[in-house]
């Protein structure tokens, strides 16, 4: 059990980059398991919208605490660039349910 207790331990940030990643990857894996791919494609649509918005929020409070406390910039950087590493994650989901969307005739 010492991942949950680790879990408890990472700052906000990192907390909100690692739900985004796993409920991004839920939903990116159910689209190839769930026959009724329309309504889940809407779904993750809606997701990813709350999930930049969430994201864009605390990337903006980190950006002030970078200015802000200059001590503690090595952290804050690590921590920024943990939450920016959903966005190529998420273009590769993205252009891999495009090309399957194709291939399905969905598209």
């Amino acid at each position: 059990m010492e991942t949950i207790t680790d879990f408890e331990n990472y700052s906000f940030s990192t907390k909100i980059a690692l739900i985004s990643f796993a409920i991004g990857t839920l939903l990116f894996g159910c689209y190839f398991i769930a026959p009724e791919k329309d309504n889940l494609l809407i779904l993750g649509l809606c997701y990813v919208l709350f999930a930049a918005l969430v994201n864009g929020i605390v990337l903006l409070y980190l950006l002030y605490q970078f200015l802000i406390l200059t001590e503690e910039r090595t952290e804050t950087s690590i921590r920024i660039l943990l939450l920016l590493a959903n966005i190529p994650i998420a273009f590769l989901y993205f252009f891999t349910i495009i090309n399957t969307a194709k291939h399905y005739s969905l598209y």
